[in-house]
């Protein structure tokens, strides 16, 4: 029977198995007693499994009970057991009515308890407690090794799945190549670079992910790491299903198997695409404001003599005009003041990009910061034969924020939607709350932008309108935006027109500060609020 209980506890890998296993030794080992299996977190000494072939006494506590002389025996720490809840006692008392003696065996292994088998004894029944302990014992002895065994696969099976999930989880490329250098892990962020699913990897050649020209160096680094180095930093090139290629980097470690020779190699890597294009980027953008810089302080210094310019030339022009000199003189004066004055508007946005001020804030209800500039872009609202519509309500819709600053983000987007209209279509301005947030929306219904246009929108100096203006009208915009804490976006389709959206962090106001801002005001400028504008020179009476 010792026999096939070892068979029967070797090929179990539950604990439901052991105790049907056990449950079939006792009874026939042990005819005529009653027993119970109990096993246990060797950890925690809970109870997992109990398995009982008698009637329980209703009085019995629910705790484990062992007598001294048996944790003695089997080597185990009366403490340690006192601590987990067990009772050790001196004699114990059986489990089941009707039965007035009992012995019980641990299931020990290694100074840990993984159970108890007990047997009792009813009065003028077979079996005697001291000749039954031996055979008990030895019994205990296979159950204790069984139990351990399907505990250490249940934790070997945990600890495995675990680390499975754990590496098709990981926010890295993970794969890792076998000796003969066949591919046996390739995770979920190396499948979603890809394009390739693991399927369809795992068990094919490791060199046929890299293009041709990187083959020999991604082979010479995986035969340093199967020689038991690890190698750092490396960058290469894997390649995608759709035939392009991804940059990335990587680290190897070998992986040393039970004997610990070196069985395969594991590649931690890290998409280089997206930092390489973020670095390109930055690098741009360092450069653009360089160039930036310097353009602002160059037309900071041809200001001065472009304001002569365009003050003398309007002077004089008024002058031909009244006294009726050659209208081809008249013209060219007309072109000379517009040119300066074009020019001036460039320096102004030049220096608006390079050089952001950071001016004084205040409480700014955007009902009169857009109808101020509506006025402000009626002249080009009638040379494009637009109409300018404004949506919501009459407000208040408060920000946070400097009013002129705010007044020429709204004049630069109805002036470039304004340029985009075709003759008699509409600009529209809308005002919204959402969410602690002023929204403003302005909408022209033009041709819109193709995907590629767009995406550049908001790139200083990139223009599709050639000799009319410099590509600063947007960034300008986003600038001012974000400096008051908001955001820009811009949404477009062919045929149906362009919106930007401008997102504002509300504030609650009181009513003394949307006093509307009048003529008086504009003359009584606070004190470090003076426009900063060079001084003009006097024109020539005459």
């Amino acid at each position: 029977m010792l026999l096939t209980l070892s068979r029967e506890l070797a090929e179990a890998r539950a604990e439901d198995q052991i105790s049907g296993a056990l449950a079939r030794a006792l009874d026939a080992v042990f005819p005529g007693r009653a027993f119970s299996i109990r096993l246990v977190d060797p950890r925690t000494l809970a109870l997992t499994t109990f398995y009982a072939s008698g009637r329980l006494r209703p009085d019995r506590p629910g705790r484990l009970v062992l007598a001294r002389d048996a944790v003695e025996e089997a080597g185990l720490s009366a403490a340690a057991l006192a601590a987990g809840g067990v009772r050790v006692v001196e004699r114990e008392e059986p489990l089941f009515e009707g039965y007035e003696e009992a012995t019980s065996v641990p299931l020990a292994v290694s100074g840990a308890l993984y159970g108890v088998l007990s047997l009792e004894y009813a009065p003028g029944g077979p079996g005697v407690p001291a000749e039954d302990r031996p055979l008990l014992r030895r019994v205990a002895g296979h159950a204790a090794l069984g139990v351990r065994n399907v505990r250490s696969i249940d934790e070997l099976t945990y600890l495995k799945t675990y680390l499975e999930e754990l590496i098709e989880h990981a926010n890295a490329l993970i794969w890792a190549v076998d000796r003969d250098r066949s591919v046996i892990v390739w995770n979920a962020a190396l499948a979603k670079l890809s394009g390739l699913a693991a399927g369809e990897v795992l068990g094919g050649e490791a060199l046929l992910r890299a293009p041709d020209d990187e083959r020999p160096r991604l082979a010479a680094v995986l035969a340093r790491s199967l020689g038991g180095e690890r190698v750092d930093g490396v960058e290469t090139r894997l390649l995608r299903r759709d035939g392009g290629e991804v940059r990335v980097a990587v680290n190897t470690a070998p992986i040393a198997g039970a004997s610990g020779e070196v069985e395969g190699v594991i590649l931690i890597g890290q998409d280089l695409t997206l930092l390489r294009s973020m670095q390109a980027a930055a690098e741009h953008a360092e450069r653009l404001a360089a160039i930036g810089r310097l353009v602002a302080g160059v037309v900071h210094e041809l200001n001065n003599p472009l304001t002569a310019v365009t003050m003398y030339s309007d002077v004089l022009l008024e002058r031909f005009t009244a006294r009726g000199q050659d209208p081809a003189d008249v013209e060219k004066l007309r072109a000379i003041k517009d040119a300066g004055q074009r020019i001036q508007r460039l320096a102004r946005d030049l220096v608006t990009y390079a050089r952001p001020t950071g001016a004084r804030t205040e409480a700014v209800d955007l009902v009169p910061a857009v109808d101020e500039a509506g006025r402000m872009a009626k002249p080009a609202l009638k040379e494009a034969g637009a109409a300018l519509v404004r949506d919501g309500g009459d407000g208040p819709y408060v920000v946070e924020g400097n009013r002129p600053s705010l007044v020429q983000v709204v004049l630069a987007l109805v002036t470039n939607a304004a340029q985009a209209v075709p003759p008699g279509g509409e600009v529209r301005v809308g005002l919204a709350r959402e969410e602690g947030e002023v929204v403003l929306t302005v909408a022209d219904e033009g041709a819109g932008m193709p995907p590629e246009v767009a995406a550049r929108a908001f790139e200083p100096f990139f223009t599709t309108r050639a000799g009319v203006g410099i590509g600063l009208g947007l960034p300008i915009v986003q600038g001012i935006v974000e400096r008051h804490g908001g955001s820009v976006s811009l949404t477009t389709a062919a045929g149906r027109g362009t919106t930007v959206t401008v997102r504002l962090p509300a504030r609650a106001a009181t009513p003394t500060e949307l006093r509307p801002v009048g003529p008086a005001d504009a003359r009584q400028r606070p004190p470090g609020d003076t426009p900063t504008h060079p001084r003009l020179p006097r024109p020539p009476r005459g």
